[in-house]
């Protein structure tokens, strides 16, 4: 258990989401109050920002126990998240971070795991798994072979002859930075420009997928104030190997997909239909640097549930 207590302040929010180019209205200081019915009060943390916060802590963990010389050792390629959110966090409230003791097991192949947990306020925040892995857990099977030159497709634009939204990103040191401060990592330990490293963190790439999001909603003229969207999971495979050759002014080719609604599909013991989206962050050559895919559900339908118990 980790009992020192991490604190987000509202520059770090600020510093966040313009560091990833969200604009959701939960984050934002001013227009969270433009969401009709709004239950949390005022701004909250990116996921995103959580997320971020349990690989660096996850990170330091691994080296005090020497795990990442077993990961380097045994060739675990791939980093995998799954986290559920369950409450929000809000700024200048203390929030707790549980890693479990690692397990490792060797059958079918070699895993490395831990549970999560993430507490503030007296409640359960989110909870979930880190794994280090050969292959990646999450949308393992997706292949890109058949595609388009994506770099030849307008952006913001769906890739003829598939399902796929574009959104094209070019990777930014100073983002990646100010993202790392606004996570409550120590930004020295990924860049140092003296000693000319620079060290990508696993889920900044993966949290501009939000962005992508947001404005795939905006082009079909979703009302963010009306239909406010909430994260309920995610589910991230991230390729070591190629995150290790990334670097300033990278083009990231984003690609989301949208699965239709069902009734087979829904939040936890509730009816509540999940909209799912698979998404992929793809390198030169359509190398895919993660796999990821993010439940959200209407804020009304929640608040509507609730309100039934």
């Amino acid at each position: 258990m980790n009992n020192q207590p991490f604190t987000f302040d509202q520059i770090h929010i600020e510093v966040a989401r313009n560091a990833s180019d969200d604009f959701n209205l939960f984050h934002d200081k001013h227009k969270w109050l433009q969401i009709t019915h709004n239950p949390f009060k005022g701004p909250i943390v990116l996921g995103y920002q959580l997320n971020t916060l349990i690989e660096d802590q996850i990170r330091l963990y691994r080296e005090a126990h020497r795990e990442d010389q077993v990961i380097a050792e045994n060739n675990l390629r791939f980093s995998n998240y799954q986290i559920t959110f369950v409450n929000a966090v809000r700024p200048r409230v203390p929030v707790y971070l549980d890693i479990k003791k690692t397990l490792i097991k060797t059958i079918p192949s070699l895993t490395i795991g831990n549970r999560i947990a993430m507490k503030s306020d007296g409640k359960t925040v989110l909870l979930g798994f880190k794994k280090e892995t050969q292959v990646p857990l999450f949308l393992a099977d997706t292949t890109f072979d058949s595609l388009p030159d994506l770099n030849e497709i307008q952006d913001r634009t769906t890739v003829p002859g598939t399902d796929y939204f574009l959104k094209r990103k070019y990777m930014n040191n100073g983002s990646v930075k100010n993202f790392l401060s606004g996570s409550l990592a120590e930004q020295s330990d990924y860049f140092d420009e003296l000693a000319h490293i620079a060290h990508y963190p696993e889920i900044f790439p993966c949290s501009l997928s939000s962005g992508a999001l947001l404005e795939k909603a905006q082009l079909e003229n979703h009302d963010f104030k009306l239909n406010p969207m909430v994260y309920t999971s995610h589910e991230i495979s991230i390729d070591r190997l190629y995150l290790s050759r990334l670097s300033n002014d990278d083009c990231l080719h984003i690609l989301v997909k949208q699965l239709p609604e069902s009734s087979d599909n829904t939040l936890n013991q509730t009816h509540i239909k999940l909209r799912t989206y698979h998404c992929y962050g793809l390198l030169q050559n359509n190398a895919v640097l993660f796999r990821m895919t993010m439940n959200l559900v209407p804020l009304e339908e929640i608040l509507k549930n609730i309100r039934q118990e």
